[in-house]
C-alpha cells in the first residue's frame, strides 16, 4: 500500500521533469559545481513525501525556508571562518524563497552558495600556505578564537587573514610543543593544507547535494534524512552490520571528525578506549607515518580508517572534553568484519560481598535489538535474535550460575527492532502490553506480548546511559512502568521515533524506471564523473537506469503503557548517576527541530511490584556510598572538566603557557587515576604509563551492582505491594 501511494506522487513528478536544470549564477575563480535532473527531481519528491506523509504533517514554507538557509550556511561554515559577512547579506535574499525553488526543483541558489563557500575556501587556504613559513613569536600573548559559532560574521578580508595566521601560528605552537623541530613543523602544515587543497577540488554535485538534504530534511526532525545512492549503499551495509572497518559512526564537526557513537561487538568497542565525542586528527596504516586528517573530508578520512580485516590502524584521538591543544592519544586497533554474532548478547557474573554473604549477580550486557530476519523467513528454527539469546543466557544464569539477581545492561544500545524490545520486555513482564504506536495518520495501536511465559522472575535491574536510545527505551520504560525492576543510570536519549526506509527508485514501476532511462540518457550518466563536468556524479545502474537515493521518513512515534512519549525526554532512571555524556549536546533535546515530549491514554495493564517505597530506599543508601566514594567524586571532577573544556572557545598562543596548561591537565588527570588505584590497592603509574586492560574499571557496573544487593536485602526485610492478579515472584 506504501509503495503504491508513493508511486503516485512519483508519476507526477516525472512527467513533469522535462525541462533542463534552471541557469545558476556563476562564481568566478572556482569550477562551479552544478546540480542535475536527478537531484532537482528527487528534491521534488522529498518534498512531496514530507508534506504528505511524515509524522509533523509540516508544510514547507517560507519558515522552514528560513531554517534550512541557516542550516546550510551553518553546515558549511560552522566556526564562520570562511564567509565574509558580505557573502551573508547577499545569501539573505533566498531566506523565503528556497521553499518554492525545491517545489520545482530549482537548486541553484544552494549550488550558487556553495560555490561562494569554495571560492572563499580556496582563498583561506592560500592565504594560509603563504603563512607558514613566517617567523612568529610564541612568547607572545596573544589568543586563537577557534570556536566562533556565537561570534558575529567577519567584515572584511584583512579580518579574516589576521584569524587564519592566528589558526596557522596555534597549529605550529602545537606541534613546537609536541617536540618536533622547525623545518618539520613546516613542512607538516604545509602538507597538511596542501592535501585540504587537494580536497577542495575533489567535491562533486553529490556531496554538495547530500549538504543541502542534510540541511533540509533536518530542518523537518533529526531522524528524517536522505541519503545519496553511495551514502544509502553505506547506511544499509551498516544497518545489515556486516562490513570491515573499526566499528564507529563518524561525523564532521568544526573541520575536525568526531566518534558519534560506537558499533557493539567492533574494534573500538572491544578496545574500550575509544567514546562517543572523542576526535579523531591523525590516521596511520599499521606501522606506517601519521597522516593528519583535519580539515579533511569525512569519507576521505574514513576511507583512511576502513579496511582489510586483519590490518592494523592507528588513531591519534582527543579524548571526549578535552580541547584541540591536548596532547592526543595513540590507540592501536585492528580491524575486522563487524557481524551480528559478534553483537550478540552476552552474560557474566560478579559476586558481592555484603558483611559476608554472598550476592551473585548475573549481568546481560545487549549491545543492539538485533534479529536475522532473512533466517527466520527461510524457516530456520535456529535464528539469532536478541531475545532468544537473552533466554538462553537466563536459563544458564538460573540453573547453572545460581544467580540471586539479574542485571540489563543497556547502555550505549541505540535500539534495533521493535519485535525484539517486546519480545525481551515478556521475558521478564509476561504477557501484556509493551509499548504504543501513533502513526502520522493517528492511527494507535498496541504492541503485546503474548507470551504467558516468564524466564526470570527474581530482583531485576536495568543499566541505561545517554546512548540508549529507542528499543532501549521501549524495554526501560516497560519495566519501569510495571514496576518489574529498578532502572540505573542517566537519562536516555530520548529517541522515540519511528522511520520508514524507502529507496525511491523502488516507488516505481518498470515503464516509469525506462522513463527516468530515457530522461537521464541525454545527459550522458555514467557511474563516474562526466566527460563535460567533472564535478558532476551520476549513479547509475546495471541498465542505465539513474540510483535516486534513499530516504529515511519520520512515521511514527512510541508511547509507553503508560501513556507518556519516549520522545524528547526518554526514561528518566529511578536511581541517577551522573552522565560522563555532556546532556546538552548529545541527546534528542539537544535537537532544534525534535518532535516534543507528548502524551496519549494509557494502555490497560497491571503493575507488578510498587517500588516507591524500596526506591526512596536504594536512593538513600546509594547517595550515602556516593558521598564517601573517591570513585563517584573524581568522575563528577572529569564531568566539570569537560563541561568547563567544552564552554571554551579560544586558547593562548603563549607556547609556555600552553605547554603548562596541558601538563597541568595531565599532571592532575594522572593524579586522579592514581587515588583510585591507590583505594584498589594497585601501585602508582608514573608519567606515560598506561593502565592494563584487566585494571580498568567499571564504577557505574560496581555502584549498580551494590544498588542490586540493597534491592535484594530490602526485599528480604520488607513485603513489597504487588499486584495480586499477577503470578511472579521478586524472590525465588
Amino acid at each position: 500500500m506504501l509503495k503504491k501511494i508513493f508511486t503516485i506522487t512519483f508519476t507526477a513528478a516525472i512527467l513533469a521533469c522535462t525541462a533542463s536544470p534552471k541557469a545558476q549564477k556563476p562564481v568566478e575563480g572556482v569550477p562551479n559545481i552544478k546540480f542535475d535532473e536527478q537531484q532537482s527531481l528527487v528534491c521534488k519528491e522529498v518534498v512531496g513525501l514530507i508534506e504528505n506523509y511524515n509524522y509533523k504533517k509540516i508544510k514547507i514554507n517560507d519558515s522552514i525556508s528560513s531554517i534550512v538557509l541557516d542550516r546550510y550556511i551553518k553546515a558549511l561554515d560552522p566556526s564562520k571562518y570562511y564567509f565574509l559577512e558580505s557573502d551573508i547579506k547577499e545569501f539573505e535574499a533566498y531566506r523565503t524563497t528556497l521553499d518554492d525553488d525545491f517545489r520545482i526543483g530549482d537548486l541553484s541558489a544552494p549550488f550558487y552558495i556553495f560555490n561562494v563557500y569554495l571560492k572563499r575556501y580556496n582563498e583561506r587556504i592560500d592565504y594560509s600556505l603563504s603563512q607558514i613559513k613566517n617567523k612568529y613569536d610564541f612568547n607572545q600573548n596573544d589568543t586563537y578564537v577557534y570556536d566562533r559559532e556565537n561570534m558575529p560574521w567577519i567584515k572584511t578580508t584583512s579580518a579574516l587573514n589576521d584569524l587564519w595566521k592566528k589558526r596557522v601560528k596555534y597549529e605550529l605552537v602545537n606541534l613546537k610543543i609536541a617536540g618536533t623541530d622547525e623545518a618539520k613543523n613546516v613542512e607538516t602544515l604545509t602538507k597538511r593544507y596542501t592535501n585540504l587543497k587537494s580536497q577542495a577540488g575533489k567535491f562533486n554535485n553529490q556531496d554538495v547535494f547530500q549538504i543541502l538534504m542534510d540541511s533540509f530534511t533536518e530542518a523537518i526532525d533529526p531522524h528524517t534524512n536522505y541519503f545519496n545512492p553511495r551514502n544509502a549503499e553505506t547506511f544499509n551495509q551498516e544497518m545489515s552490520r556486516s562490513l570491515e572497518g573499526i566499528g564507529a559512526v563518524l561525523q564532521l564537526e568544526n573541520e575536525v571528525t568526531k566518534i558519534v557513537s560506537i558499533m557493539p561487538g567492533g574494534p573500538a568497542f572491544k578496545s574500550k578506549k575509544l567514546n562517543a565525542g572523542d576526535r579523531i586528527v591523525a590516521v596511520a596504516q599499521g606501522d606506517g607515518e601519521f597522516e593528519d586528517v583535519i580539515g579533511w573530508r569525512i569519507d576521505n578520512t574514513v576511507s583512511k580508517i576502513k579496511g582489510p580485516k586483519g590490518t592494523t590502524v592507528r588513531l591519534k584521538v582527543i579524548p571526549v572534553g578535552q580541547d584541540l591543544s591536548s596532547k592526543p592519544l595513540i590507540i592501536s586497533l585492528v580491524r575486522d568484519k563487524i557481524i551480528l554474532a559478534e553483537q550478540s548478547a552476552k552474560k557474566s557474573v560478579k559476586t558481592i560481598e555484603d558483611n559476608g554473604k554472598p550476592f551473585k549477580i548475573g549481568i546481560i550486557k545487549i549491545p543492539a535489538f538485533y534479529a536475522d530476519f532473512k533466517a527466520a523467513n527461510a524457516g530456520d528454527p535456529n535464528y539469532k535474535s536478541t531475545t532468544r539469546d537473552v533466554r538462553l543466557l537466563i536459563d544458564t544464569l538460573k540453573n547453572m550460575d545460581k544467580v540471586d539477581a539479574i542485571v540489563v545492561d543497556l547502555r550505549a544500545n541505540g535500539g534495533g527492532s521493535l519485535n525484539e524490545a517486546i519480545d525481551l520486555s515478556g521475558l521478564f513482564v509476561g504477557k501484556g502490553p509493551i509499548v504504543q504506536v501513533k502513526d502520522y495518520r493517528n492511527s494507535l495501536k498496541v504492541y503485546k506480548d503474548e507470551d504467558t511465559g516468564v524466564a526470570w522472575d527474581g530482583p531485576l535491574g536495568v543499566m541505561v546511559d545517554r546512548l540508549s536510545a529507542s528499543a532501549s527505551e521501549i524495554f526501560a520504560g516497560a519495566i519501569q512502568d510495571y514496576g518489574r525492576g529498578i532502572i540505573m543510570g542517566t537519562q536516555t536519549y530520548g529517541k522515540g521515533t519511528v522511520q520508514s526506509s524507502i529507496d525511491l527508485n523502488s516507488l516505481m514501476n518498470s515503464s516509469m524506471l525506462q522513463k527516468l532511462a530515457a530522461l537521464f540518457k541525454k545527459n550522458e550518466t555514467t557511474t563516474g564523473p562526466s566527460k563535460n563536468n567533472s564535478s558532476t556524479v551520476t549513479i547509475v545502474d546495471k541498465n542505465g537506469i539513474p540510483q535516486l537515493g534513499q530516504i529515511n521518513l519520520t512515521m511514527a512515534k512510541f508511547y509507553r503503557i503508560s501513556g507518556n512519549s519516549t520522545q524528547h525526554k526518554g526514561v528518566i532512571p529511578d536511581i541517577n548517576f551522573p552522565s560522563i555524556y555532556p546532556l546538552d549536546k548529545i541527546g534528542e533535546d539537544t535537537e532544534p527541530s525534535a518532535l516534543p515530549f507528548d502524551m496519549v491514554t494509557p494502555s490497560a495493564y497491571n503493575t507488578i511490584y510498587n517500588l516507591t517505597e524500596a526506591k526512596a530506599n536504594l536512593i538513600k543508601l546509594h547517595e550515602e556510598r556516593m558521598a564517601k566514594s573517591i570513585d563517584y567524586k573524581i568522575l563528577q571532577e572529569d564531568i566539570e572538566e569537560g563541561k568547563k573544556r567544552e564552554n571554551e572557545t579560544s586558547v593562548t598562543l603563549n607556547e609556555a603557557k600552553l605547554k603548562a596548561e596541558r601538563d597541568s591537565f595531565e599532571a592532575k588527570s594522572l593524579e586522579r587515576l592514581n587515588q583510585l588505584r591507590a583505594q584498589k590497592g594497585l601501585p602508582a603509574l608514573k608519567k606515560g604509563e598506561k593502565t592494563t586492560k584487566q585494571e580498568v574499571s567499571d564504577f557505574v557496573e560496581d555502584e549498580s551492582m551494590r544498588i542490586m544487593v540493597d534491592f535484594m536485602k530490602y526485599a528480604e526485610n520488607s513485603k513489597l505491594s504487588k499486584n495480586s492478579t499477577n503470578k511472579s515472584a521478586l524472590n525465588q
